[in-house]
C-alpha cells in the first residue's frame, strides 16, 4: 500500500469547496476512486462535481493525518527512501 495526497475542488451547494485528502491505496487510480466514493457518500456529490487537481505519492514522513499514517504502517506501507 502507498500513501497519497489528493487535492482538488468539489461543488457543495452553490459554493466551490477546496479539499485535501490523505489516504492509502494501491495505485493513483484507486486513490482517485476512493476520493469519489468518500465524497459521494459523505456529501452526496456526483463524480462530475469533483475536480481533482493534484495527486502525489507521500513518503511516511510527509503524512500529516494520524489515521492515514497508522493505516500506512499497519498494512505494510513501503518507506520511500
Amino acid at each position: 500500500m502507498r500513501a497519497f495526497r489528493v487535492e482538488g475542488l468539489f461543488k457543495m451547494g452553490e459554493k466551490i469547496q477546496p479539499f485535501k485528502k490523505e489516504l492509502i491505496a494501491e495505485t493513483k487510480n484507486s486513490a482517485i476512486e476512493k476520493v469519489y466514493s468518500v465524497f459521494g457518500s459523505m456529501h452526496r456529490v456526483r463524480r462530475k462535481e469533483i475536480k481533482i487537481e493534484n495527486i502525489q505519492e507521500l513518503k511516511e514522513d510527509d503524512i500529516t493525518d494520524p489515521v492515514t499514517k497508522y493505516l500506512f504502517n499497519k498494512f505494510g506501507g513501503q518507506k520511500n527512501e
